[in-house]
């Protein structure tokens, strides 16, 4: 019979092997994918879409030749 030993006091080797073993392979997947809807408003998209417009640009550009 093997000896206990605690997980705290195994290699990182061993608790990568024994952690492998504890995993277990889902048949289904347990997160909904979910397509986001094109028409939605998205928040982060416009977060900086003024930075891509001329304006920063512009403003970069006038202070730098002032």
């Amino acid at each position: 019979m093997a000896k206990f030993i605690s997980r705290e006091k195994l290699s990182k080797k061993a608790r990568k092997e024994l952690d492998s073993q504890k995993r277990t392979v889902w048949a289904f997947s347990p997160t909904p994918k979910k397509v986001e809807s094109k028409k939605l408003y998205n928040r982060k998209k416009s977060a900086h879409a003024w930075k891509d417009d001329f304006g920063m640009s512009a403003f970069l550009l006038h202070f730098h030749l002032a």
